[in-house]
């Protein structure tokens, strides 16, 4: 019974020696290029505004408000989200890296506004691993939700 303790107490010090891995390395391809985001890969752990296929595409949200404003709107329902940080914030561009809590796993979401469509299209992917059991989606969609109530 003791040596089996061990044996899972060792394994579980492991593990965590390694979270850190989980976080990747942060893509050196991401950003805006001829006018679109990065196209998502064929895992499912992905979300796109450009994508065209079911399993990745999401729809871009409309907005009336000046582009400096939807900007800083976004950028404040984002921080307020938590485990989130800005990395690249351009005039019309955010990068953002979300982290889980417990596995310290790292997603980067991408939000282009096109000001002269008064549309924000996102771009939402996990860093490592083929699954994201949907989070991707469903943390834009919810940046959409909250995006779509008034502000004030």
């Amino acid at each position: 019974m003791l040596d089996r303790f061990k044996t899972r107490m060792g394994v579980l010090l492991c593990s965590l020696a390694f979270l850190p891995a989980c976080s990747g390395t942060r893509p050196d391809n991401l950003g805006v290029k001829d006018g679109q985001l990065l196209a998502c890969p064929a895992s499912p752990n992905c979300v796109s505004s450009f994508a065209s296929d079911k399993k990745h595409q999401i729809d871009p949200s409309r907005y009336s408000a000046s582009r400096e404003e939807q900007l800083l709107r976004l950028k404040t329902l984002i921080v307020k989200m938590g485990n989130a940080r800005v990395v690249t914030e351009k005039e019309n561009y955010l990068h953002v890296e979300f982290t889980s809590k417990v596995f310290r796993f790292v997603d980067d979401a991408e939000f282009l506004l096109d000001d002269e469509n008064k549309t924000i299209y996102f771009r939402s992917a996990s860093r490592i691993g083929r699954s994201d059991f949907g989070v991707n989606r469903k943390r834009i969609e919810a940046i959409k939700s909250l995006l779509a109530e008034k502000p004030g």
